[in-house]
């Protein structure tokens, strides 16, 4: 498992946490933020998961 994966994953929870916060109390900004934070922590997990499917892949 990458670094990268844990990372991702983590920012992906925060952000649906802040997207979550937002829409519940009416604040955009925070909404916005939260979306963009998920969408971040997604792209990241994605890259630590083509780290890791390249290392298995040279494993072999």
């Amino acid at each position: 498992m990458d670094k990268d994966q844990i990372k991702g994953a983590a920012k992906d929870m925060t952000g649906s946490m802040k997207e979550a916060a937002g829409k519940a109390t009416g604040d955009r900004e925070l909404e916005a933020k939260g979306a963009g934070e998920k969408t971040m922590g997604k792209m990241q997990k994605g890259v630590g998961d083509m780290k890791d499917a390249a290392r298995n892949a040279f494993k072999r």
